[in-house]
């Protein structure tokens, strides 16, 4: 378990829990996680930037030799020597630099995609109760956006602090040799430099993470309708739509303002700070030299260690940004990963082989706790039967379809298949063993193959080429000039309906379900495609068991059973043959008047 994975549950909540901060723990215990397997870089790194730190402090050291060497008309090739080696060692530290750059980029590379996949993996876990609350738009933003601002975080935060503080106390370290005075002042610098900084960062933290939160909301809000274009323009609601879109972008602005306002208090800060050094520097250096207790060289040397002490601190004010932008990434990410999906795995009972019975026991259920959408569901379909469930919209079918999916628990009562509550199974035996086709096809970017098998690569060729030659497609298959390794766009563009509702059939197939659900899944295929798979369904629902959710009555004359839900309770249950010669029946008088008419 990653230490960002608690076992809290939490919710994602708004901007105003951004306000805490990071304990240091929580830094540690995130870098030691996701640079594990990064040690042999990580240790070559912090020498590289060591080496680098080693350089900045020799080069003034040579200076100071040349300087006092030529005003006292010394040996010129030891000039000429020292010239060298401050030219040569500055083009090492230069290499150095970007050898070491090269590899922080790579290891925060590695680090934040890990991360990233920890992330995308548990929003995958989640329920749907998760994804009906949360927008496409505001997951990837978390999976992406806040990720990235960890980037720096990992590639070379902890090294290149160290090394930069290094850097400051070794600057001071060699102040104090060249006298308490200037050591004294050097000191007193860079801790109120510190002070300073650390300072304006406690105001700026929070703005960073209002920043995030609401660029999480805006993009939110732009994929969702993104995604609804055809039916924003169809229901002419393009103007609500931009409305909107401004409104956001109005909220956005101050909010930026406000980000931009506490990264410029940080940089104002340090001009300022810069500036109080070199004055520092200056009076210092001024009254010694007037002294004679130090020499020109010296004065040189003083004010490049000045200079140079600028450098590691204006880095560590841009690490301190950085570090504010992870603040408010690692807490929404931690919020993210400290929610808990309503689906817990269950312990492993085991689901047989075959055709697997069905049983609801006092069954009910409702997306929102004041109102039940299946209420008092009880009943039981054999094993090998196939039971066709009708009612109007909104009676509940595609519940009930999900329950056995567990896509929702029930909130009272048990769901069972073969005698086994379905959250004693695992998720992953339980959806191997159910198989769902609806009217809804989700195609991906790939090849015929990968959207058949949806990306695993041990189905053989073989295999999938019998089962769309089953469901009659073989001639349309050979039709494809690359055949299997046909690309297909994402949605499905350049399929018709009907090729690609034999697409998610062939999924069913290849799975091998014990139970099979058809949620409206003909509804969709003109009644010459709809014939072509009507042998390889018989074939498919052998020795399986069915539930048929229909608008067709011609989709369900293959049922034993029949279901009808009203208002989440059954209306009427019982043997469709049976049904169908009592005139007195629900389902008798749907036969007579038609299915549509009955249901509308």
């Amino acid at each position: 378990m990653h230490i960002l994975e608690y076992r809290s549950t939490a919710c994602l909540k708004g901007a105003h829990r951004l306000r805490r901060k990071i304990p240091i723990k929580d830094y540690v215990l995130l870098l030691r996680s996701y640079l594990s397997s990064q040690w042999n870089s990580m240790i070559l790194l912090a020498v590289l930037v060591l080496a680098g730190t080693a350089m900045q402090l020799v080069n003034p050291q040579v200076i100071r030799y040349f300087i006092d060497s030529a005003q006292s008309q010394g040996d010129s090739r030891l000039l000429l020597y020292a010239a060298g080696l401050f030219i040569g060692v500055s083009i090492l530290q230069q290499a150095v630099s970007v050898v070491a750059t090269y590899i922080g980029e790579n290891i925060g590379w590695i680090a934040t995609n890990k991360l990233r996949g920890d992330v995308a993996a548990h929003a995958l876990r989640m329920d749907m109760s998760f994804h009906k609350s949360h927008t496409t738009g505001a997951i990837i933003e978390r999976v992406d956006g806040d990720i990235n601002n960890l980037a720096n975080f990992f590639s070379n935060f902890a090294v290149s602090l160290v090394s930069n503080l290094l850097l400051v106390f070794g600057i001071v370290i060699l102040m104090f040799r060249e006298g308490w005075l200037i050591g004294c002042g050097m000191l007193l610098f860079v801790i109120f430099a510190i002070y300073a900084i650390q300072y304006v960062r406690r105001f700026s933290v929070p703005h960073w993470g209002r920043l995030r939160q609401m660029s999480s909301d805006f993009y939110g809000f732009l994929g969702e309708h993104l995604e609804g274009t055809e039916d924003t323009r169809a229901s002419g609601a393009t103007g609500y739509v931009m409305h909107r879109f401004h409104q956001l972008l109005r909220k956005w602005l101050p909010i930026r303002k406000r980000a931009f306002f506490g990264w410029a208090s940080m940089w104002i800060v340090t001009l300022i700070v810069f500036t109080i050094g070199n004055a520092i520097a200056f009076a210092l250096t001024a009254y010694l030299w007037k002294k004679g207790a130090i020499s020109m060289g010296t004065v040189y040397m003083v004010f490049y260690y000045t200079e140079l002490m600028a450098k590691p601190i204006e880095k560590i004010r841009t690490q301190m940004e950085d570090l504010q932008k992870a603040d408010a990434s690692i807490i929404r990410v931690k919020e993210l990963l400290q929610t808990r999906s309503a689906i817990v795995d269950g312990p492993g009972a085991p689901l047989p082989n075959g055709a697997l019975a069905v049983r609801f026991e006092q069954v009910s259920f409702g997306y929102e706790e004041s109102s039940m959408t299946l209420k008092d569901i009880d009943f039981e379909l054999p094993r090998g039967k196939v039971l066709g469930l009708l009612g109007r919209t909104g009676s509940g079918k595609t519940t009930l379809a999900r329950l056995l999916l567990r896509f929702y628990d029930p909130a009272q009562g048990r769901v069972l298949l073969e005698g086994t509550d379905l959250r004693q199974a695992k998720l992953s035996e339980l959806r191997g063993r159910v198989g769902l086709v609806t009217q809804n096809i989700e195609l991906v970017e790939g090849t015929l193959r990968d959207n058949i098998t949806l990306f695993d690569d041990t189905v053989p060729d073989v295999l999938i080429e019998q089962v769309l030659a089953e469901l009659g497609m073989k001639d349309w298959l050979q039709s494809l000039a690359q055949g299997l390794d046909t690309h297909l766009e994402s949605g499905g563009g350049g399929l018709s309906a009907g090729e690609a509702q034999l697409i998610s059939f062939a999924r069913v197939f290849l799975t091998e379900p014990g139970l099979v659900i058809l949620d409206e899944a003909s509804s969709r295929l003109d009644p010459a495609t709809e014939q072509k798979i009507e042998r390889a369904t018989q074939k498919l629902l052998h020795n399986r068991t069915c539930i048929i959710i229909a608008h067709r009555l011609a989709t369900i004359q293959r049922a034993d059973q029949i279901m009808i839900l009203e208002d989440g309770h059954i209306a009427e249950l019982g043997d469709r043959v049976r049904l169908a010669a009592d005139p007195n029946s629900r389902y008798s008088r749907t036969l007579e008047v038609g299915l549509e008419e009955m249901l509308a």
